[in-house]
């Protein structure tokens, strides 16, 4: 089971690695999570992180392309922060 894990997490970086040059091209990056179930879950990194378009552009290409050449990935979680709040702020 560890073994069938790590390789299909293997496949998901095959594919990010594909995927990259285009965010790095924006001061971006996407992260591996983890792979559950036949699921996918990754993280918006560098400038995609804060981006407020990221959900109608580059999260809908990074879905497809995955479920393109992964066929036995159900289904793709993509996570991003909007924004940090910073708790010593006292206005």
């Amino acid at each position: 089971m560890v073994e069938n894990l790590k390789t299909k997490e293997n496949e998901v970086e095959e594919v990010l690695e594909k995927i990259r040059p285009a965010l790095a091209a924006d001061h971006g990056d996407i992260r591996l999570v983890k792979v559950e179930n036949n699921d996918v879950y990754l993280e918006l990194l560098g400038e995609c992180s804060t981006c407020p378009v990221p959900d109608i552009t580059m999260k809908d290409v990074i879905i497809v392309m995955i479920k393109q050449m992964l066929p036995w990935v159900r289904t793709v979680y993509i996570g991003q922060k909007k924004f940090e709040l910073n708790p010593t702020f006292s206005g």
